[in-house]
């Protein structure tokens, strides 16, 4: 389970597929719903054109918060010079 806290419009790659979804590891999503107080997510799956081809409930564990900027001080030491 991902340790961050996931919230509204976090975007999130899957951590398993969901076949029966056709959606599998490492697609991309948007959380759109908070569902049951944050205990689950509603996740919106669209192509490059913004068009939504799945939205899906998803549970934390199935479900990773992508960083696009250092999350803490630590991350950013342990980054190799160019």
């Amino acid at each position: 389970m991902n340790k961050s806290r996931i919230g509204l419009l976090d975007v999130v790659a899957l951590t398993a597929d969901l076949p029966e979804y056709n959606l599998y590891r490492g697609q991309v999503g948007t959380v759109v719903e908070l569902l049951a107080y944050g205990a689950a997510f509603e996740v919106e799956f669209s192509d490059r054109n913004g068009r939504t081809y799945e939205s899906v409930g998803l549970r934390p564990e199935q479900i990773m918060v992508l960083h696009f900027e250092p999350t803490s001080p630590d991350s950013v030491s342990e980054m190799m010079p160019a």
